[in-house]
């Protein structure tokens, strides 16, 4: 009988598909890549048309070695590795790695490990797609050739260690932008009015809100509400208008990889790198009490919605048999828009509907629980119908001033009844329905409430893998390295479930910004990644993306290193004396940022906390205002003589003080504002010396 030998990255893989198959089958696990480009050189061939340099990773020898002893005994070799570009990549090192006889040798991919999935696998083997594996190596020729070229740029400006990823610098951008919109924004007041009615058989008030005179009116002052309630002031009011009506609510779609991080961050608090180490278990296989070792989840790294028509068919006849006929979509409906979708081509779903959250929940672990109960609900509800709503919208008026006031009710929960992705809000529903048109309004109780427009929200894991898709930065397999990368290296710091820039990262983003503008343009990136997306179909030469980039690349690094050769970064000595020696301590930078370090290292390894000063006093202690870090990074300034005084803020103060109140202004952009936002004051930031040079020129100019 032939000896067939199945190679897959991971032993938990190799366990989970040894159960499908007869005894003639060796499955063996390559443990992840086996080749990749060298560590300790950039690894490519310039003279010879950017020809990667492989080499054996390190530690992989005695693996490939016993790989090797298994292939000889084999008489067919399957390469069982995941279904995208860089799975069809280790398929093809193993390929070279091994030697291994093309003739002999057969690809074989599967969105789920299951046994008919994988058999049906065997049945439609193929070569490798080379198309995919150029796809592959020209995303990491592209990667180190701009990691390995600007990173020694960094390392000569700030300090050794920095990293200058081809996506994870655009990302760095679009967070640090970000932050200079918040920094920038300036809160501006405006006002609301409720009012509340008693009505008869309710024990509940209607509660309306203002609408209009009797056109809509928005960002309502002061002075325009003080008018508004006086104008109202026994007013009679009554019910104008009612309209009744029905409204449904859509399933949503199953998970792709990018929704999934998403969810997984709002609904469970989990990191993008920690989504991705759970979905990866439960893909592979885990023991699940009277069926052994079985995946039971699709492929986890995909941007398509699709689900296979064999799924589909008993998904909706699970739900037939569980939740009744009329929960049955009656058309599934798919994501819609123009951005190519690739790698693997179903959205992320369980493997097998039957087994419910319950029945596999004394087999996993809590996280694990967890993640299968929310990929399982949410592809039940992608295949039920839409939830129904009667809806109630009621308009009253007293003279010209109109109030609105609206509810729903579920009438058909749908898909609700197994999937809620937001919590439903109560509303005036019950009580709407006690009034009639015409209806008298009394006892009205007026409420005004004061508000400030917010800035935009700071990043979070879940809102820039949003941000980073819609952009077309990245791909499913990219978005949790790189947010892991940014944070691991200091640039980014996650307080909460925030993401800040730190100095550190402030100062990258700003060479990166100032040196290699084109590399951490939003647009060029995107650009890159459809470029690669024509690769993996057939219709670019990989090598003819590198050869159009990397003369520009050359060229803005020679750039760099010049102007950089003319700034010579000295330790600026500081007027703290070392306590051990009596040197005078001098600025260091670190992976935390700046500190006082004494120069006669290593012989004294005195250190202390630098804090800078901004030339501002303390408006509540006379003390000097410093820039402060908190412990995971993020820059703050706060009163020298804390903790007697407790004066901090996020925004640089200015050294002005606010006429109409007394406290600090802060910088917003080219403005003054008022620390108390209540206080509302705000005015013209004077120009600095920059700003002056460059207005006196242009006067002169023109």
């Amino acid at each position: 009988m032939a000896k067939n030998l199945i190679i897959v990255e991971s032993p938990a893989k190799s366990k989970t598909i040894k159960k499908f198959l007869g005894s003639n089958y060796t499955v063996v696990a390559s443990n992840g890549h086996v080749r990749d480009l060298p560590k300790s050189q950039m690894g490519v061939d310039f003279e010879n048309d950017f020809e990667p340099k492989y080499i054996t990773i390190r530690g992989k020898g005695e693996l490939l070695a016993a790989l090797r002893k298994e292939v000889k005994k084999a008489d067919k070799i399957y390469l069982a590795t995941d279904p995208d570009r860089e799975g069809e990549a280790i398929s093809w090192h193993l390929l070279h790695a091994l030697k291994l006889d093309p003739k002999k040798t057969r690809r074989i991919t599967f969105n789920e490990i299951t046994k008919n999935a994988v058999r049906q696998a065997m049945k439609e083997s193929r070569g490798i797609d080379m198309d995919l594996v150029d796809a592959q190596q020209a995303r990491r020729v592209l990667d180190r050739v701009v990691g390995y070229s600007i990173s020694p740029v960094l390392w000569q400006k700030v300090k050794r260690g920095l990293s200058a990823g081809r996506v994870q610098s655009v990302a760095l951008r679009i967070i640090a932008d970000r932050e200079a919109e918040i920094d920038a924004f300036i809160p501006n007041e405006y006002w609301t009015l409720e009012a509340s009615f008693a009505v008869k058989g309710s024990k509940k008030p209607l509660v309306a809100k203002y609408y209009g005179n009797p056109k809509k009116q928005e960002n309502i002052s002061r002075e325009e509400m003080d008018e508004i309630v006086k104008a109202l002031q026994g007013a009679s009011y009554k019910v104008a208008d009612i309209k009744r009506g029905e409204r449904t609510k859509k399933p949503p779609l199953p998970f792709t990889t990018s929704t999934l991080q998403q969810e997984c961050s709002k609904k469970m608090n989990f990191s993008t790198q920690k989504t991705m180490r759970v979905a990866q278990q439960l893909y592979e296989g885990v023991a699940v009490k009277g069926h052994g070792t079985i995946g039971l989840i699709t492929y986890l790294r995909t941007d398509s919605t699709r689900i296979s028509e064999e799924a589909d068919r008993e998904c909706k006849e699970f739900i037939r048999e569980s939740y009744g006929e009329e929960n049955v979509i009656a058309a599934s409906y798919a994501k819609k828009d123009g951005k190519n979708i690739q790698d693997a081509h179903e959205a992320i779903r369980p493997t097998y509907v039957e087994l419910t959250p319950a029945m596999v929940k004394d087999s996993l672990s809590r996280d694990q629980f967890r993640l299968y109960q929310l990929i399982w609900k949410r592809f039940v509800a992608s295949r039920m119908s839409g939830a129904k709503y009667e809806t109630i919208s009621v308009k009253i008026e007293a003279g010209q001033y109109r109030f609105t006031s609206s509810g729903s009710k579920i009438v058909f929960p749908g898909f609700l009844s197994v999937y809620q992705d937001d919590e439903e809000k109560a509303d005036n529903n019950a009580v709407l329905h006690k009034v009639e048109t015409g209806m008298e309004l009394k006892d009205a109780a007026l409420n005004e409430t004061q508000h400030f427009t917010q800035p935009p929200a700071h990043f979070t894991e879940a809102s820039l893998v949003k941000a980073l898709e819609e952009l077309g930065i990245g791909r499913p397999s990219t978005y949790a390295p790189t947010i892991t990368t940014l944070i691991s290296r200091r640039y980014v710091a996650k307080e909460q479930k925030n993401l800040y820039l730190s100095e550190l990262g402030d100062i990258v983003n700003t060479i990166m910004n100032n040196a290699f503008p084109s590399i951490v343009n939003v647009n060029f990136t995107a650009t890159m990644e459809t470029l690669l997306d024509g690769v993996a179909e057939g219709s670019v030469e990989w090598k003819s993306i590198i050869r159009n980039f990397y003369p520009d690349l050359e060229k803005a690094v020679s750039h760099a290193e010049l102007a950089l050769e003319k700034i010579k970064v000295e330790d600026e000595v500081t007027d703290t004396i070392c306590e051990n020696c009596g040197r005078n301590m001098v600025i260091k930078y670190g992976p935390h940022g700046k500190f006082l370090a004494c120069p006669g290292f290593p012989d004294c390894r005195s250190t202390k906390p630098y804090f800078e000063k901004i030339g501002v006093k303390c408006n509540k202690c006379g003390g000097e205002i410093v820039i402060k870090k908190t412990q995971k990074g993020r820059r703050y300034y706060g009163c020298e003589n804390y903790p007697d005084c407790d004066v901090m803020t996020w925004q640089k103060p200015s050294d002005q003080i606010c006429p109409k109140c007394g406290n600090m202004l802060l910088e917003k952009g080219n403005k003054l504002v008022c620390a108390d936002a209540a206080c509302g004051y705000k005015t013209e930031k004077a120009p600095g010396l920059a700003e002056k040079t460059a207005q006196e020129e242009k006067r002169s100019n023109a």
